[in-house]
């Protein structure tokens, strides 16, 4: 069915920088129709009112942007996230990895998978880098579920031979055969593409990292995900373990997985060297605002990052992080910068979790975009829910402030409707 979608329409031509209100490349249409295709493609946009032969529906005066990519999320950490008490190497001994042992079970990991893409849909999200666990069957529960809604996820089996509960460690030959297995059954298959997963350099031996590089080179389209310098503690640790690498980011570069469909969390205890070797391998950093607070890790330098020329997208990192709401993730994006005296635009914020984040993740044809040929994978909101966040709305002097005011105000509740490919895969209820 062609559908037209009647909203005040937002998205970027061109990256807005860190800190210019008044920035280039943002584009917004008020009043506009968006044509979405039967084949779930953009077809146009245009301020005119189409023709009968389409279906219309009528959200004048609410927001519809792309859809949020979520670049670094753990789908089995739903069980704990908002869990007390701990910094990252406790809080994965003492809630991350029980959690992940559940999902030995298959009929629990299919049950966890679906609870968590409905989740992302529910709160915006429509494309999604994800950590499964080490157990294949995990991957393959997220996979299915994603095929089932037509969804764009990267997600892999994790990998993790030594450092680990016993029953949470696998080895390198059957860890080979159980992503290659995976790789013939997803990647490619939809909007699905397979993400070498390797934990964090201390959960994998020298012989897995180089197992990882050789299937990364061998697997066209593939993506790398994995974390880089979240925590200090973690970062003394990887020094010990790998004492000939300058470097934790050097661990990854030493066994090839360092290229432009890298995605690594985090960031934080960075040096400029690192940054120079990101910039020229094209990798990009996943920055978990909301994580990294809540964690105590530390506060990513964007400033730096863009200097080096190192892209940069967000991410929930949810359960570190304590919300799956990108809303939430940017605001508190916006907080970390501020200590450290950047005022991010809410150009810069949205920019980093739609089209920036597609470009960084070579998708940008594809998503976080509303340009004619892209998937229509889109999201309408409410500009205020509630009294404060009304009034606020209101007051609000030009269109920076308003979108500002509604990054920080807003959340899931503001969410009316989630479209993947044009369908509606989710609609707030009424009441």
């Amino acid at each position: 069915m062609k559908t037209a979608i009647h909203a005040d329409l937002l998205d970027f031509t061109a990256d807005p920088g860190l800190d210019d209100p008044a920035a280039c490349g943002v584009r917004w249409r008020a009043d506009h129709w968006l044509l979405i295709g039967e084949d779930g493609r953009i077809v146009a946009v245009q301020p005119e009112t189409p023709g009968d032969d389409w279906q219309r529906i009528d959200h004048r005066g609410r927001l519809l942007l792309p859809g949020f990519i979520d670049s670094h999320v753990h789908a089995p950490q739903l069980d704990v996230i908002a869990s007390w008490g701990t910094q990252l190497l406790d809080w994965l001994q003492t809630y991350t990895f029980p959690a992940e042992a559940r999902l030995a079970d298959g009929a629990e990991a299919a049950r966890c998978a679906n609870d968590f893409l409905d989740a992302l849909l529910a709160h915006g999200t429509t494309a999604a880098a994800v950590f499964a666990t080490v157990h294949a069957g995990s991957a393959d529960a997220l996979f299915e579920g994603a095929l089932a809604r037509g969804m764009r996820v990267l997600t892999g089996k994790v990998l993790m031979d030594r450092h680990a509960p016993p029953d949470l460690c696998d080895d390198v030959d059957t860890a080979l055969a159980e992503c290659r297995a995976l790789v013939q059954r997803w990647h490619g298959r939809g909007r699905l593409a397979y993400a070498v997963t390797p934990r964090f350099a201390a959960t994998s031996s020298d012989a897995q990292l180089a197992m990882a590089g050789r299937l990364l080179a061998e697997t066209p389209g593939a993506y790398l995900q994995t974390h880089v310098a979240e925590n200090l503690d973690e970062v003394r640790w990887v020094r010990q373990i790998f004492p000939d690498a300058r470097s934790y980011l050097d661990v990854y570069a030493r066994h090839g997985l360092l290229g432009p469909r890298s995605v690594l969390a985090h960031g934080i205890w960075l040096d400029d060297d690192d940054r120079r070797s990101l910039a020229a391998a094209g990798a990009h950093i996943a920055f978990c605002p909301s994580s990294n607070l809540f964690l105590g890790s530390g506060l990513f330098d964007w400033r730096a990052a863009r200097a080096s020329g190192v892209a940069v997208s967000l991410a929930s990192d949810v359960g570190g992080g304590t919300s799956l709401s990108m809303l939430r993730t940017l605001a508190d994006g916006y907080k970390v910068q501020a200590l450290a005296g950047l005022r991010l635009s809410a150009w810069a914020l949205l920019h980093a979790a739609t089209r920036g984040a597609a470009q960084a993740l070579e998708l940008g044809g594809e998503i976080g975009t509303l340009e004619p040929g892209a998937v229509a994978d889109v999201t309408i909101w409410d500009w205020a829910c509630g009294p404060v966040a009304k009034r606020r709305d209101a007051l609000a002097r030009g269109l920076h402030e308003r979108v500002f005011a509604w990054l920080m105000l807003g959340d899931e509740r503001n969410l009316v409707e989630c479209r993947v490919a044009g369908k509606a895969l989710f609609q707030r209820m009424a009441g």
